[in-house]
Parts: C-alpha cells; structure tokens; sequence
C-alpha cells in the first residue's frame, strides 16, 4: 500500500479569522479531500476548523494534532486527534507530520509553523491576500538561506494543485 501524501493547513485561529478565511480555508479542505490526500491541521477552530469541514464534507481525512493534552477540545470535524500535551510545541510535529504546506493569513503560530517547515525543506504554498505570515513571505524566501521559496496562489483549487506539483516534482 502507498502512503498517501499529508497537506498541512494553518492560518488564523478563532480571534482573526474572517468569512473569506473561513471561505477560503473551506475550499482547501474539500480540494484535498478530493485529490486523496490527508489533511492534516491544528485541530482547533478558524481555518483549522474551516479546513477540516471541507475535507469532511468532501469524504476525506482529517487529523487534528492540538497543543493540549484532552482530545475532546479538537474541533469535531477532526477524524483522528492526537494530543500532544506539548503546547506550540506540536507546531514542528504538524510540519514535519507534512508533505506539503499551505498557508491561510496567520499570525505567530502559523508564522511558527511556517518556520519550522521551512527549516525542514518542506514545499509551502500560500494564498495571496489572506494577510498575516501568508502575505509577509509570498513569493520569496523567509531568510537568507533561500530554502523553500513560499509560492503564491489565489485559490483554493490552485493552492492544492501547485502543493501536489511541488510534492510530487
């Protein structure tokens, strides 16, 4: 059997996430879901929550690895949740748990993430306009080391698309 291919989502929680994230975190879910990849998240709300309804609704998979240690605070479209107990820590266990990375808006959490799967060469896609750490590092690089250029898109259906393709090469 073939590992399928795992696409983390991150982006705004609760507090900062707006409908069109909302809207857009939606699309993402459902389009992984339907290309046969496992979506993975935080597992909390905002676009984790949005992403994952996607997926659900669109027959996938989806795991919720959340900072606390009681799995029933995963948001309830999270069909596998691991708790980690281990706070922001998880950040690193959601990107290196990744084959592929795309970002929704996003503040120093997502911004954390994006880090972490930067450092570990991870392809990462983010949607133009959203805000936060997406906006900050579209199209460029976070450092000066230029490992992952973070590639911009303007939907749902093409950030899905381009992640397979930078996955796959």
């Amino acid at each position: 059997m073939t590992k399928k291919l795992q696409i983390l989502v991150i982006g705004h929680n609760d507090n900062e996430c707006t409908a069109d994230h909302e809207k857009i975190a939606y699309g993402i879910g459902a389009e992984v879901a339907k290309s046969g990849c496992v979506l993975i998240t935080g597992g909390l709300g905002g676009v984790m929550k949005a992403a994952s309804s996607g997926a659900h609704d669109a027959n996938g998979l989806i795991v919720g690895i959340i900072p606390q240690d009681d799995a029933s605070l995963a948001n309830e479209f999270c069909d596998i949740v691991i708790p980690s107990g281990i706070g922001l820590t998880r950040n690193f266990l959601n990107a290196l748990s990744a084959d592929g990375v795309i970002v929704v808006g996003g503040g120093s959490g997502t911004l954390s993430e994006l880090c972490a799967a930067y450092m570990y060469k991870k392809p990462i896609v983010a949607i133009r306009n959203t805000g936060g750490a997406a906006d900050k590092f579209i199209d460029g690089y976070i450092d000066h080391r230029k490992t992952v250029k973070i590639i911009g898109v303007d939907s749902p259906k093409d950030a899905v698309k381009k992640i397979l393709e930078l996955i796959t090469g």
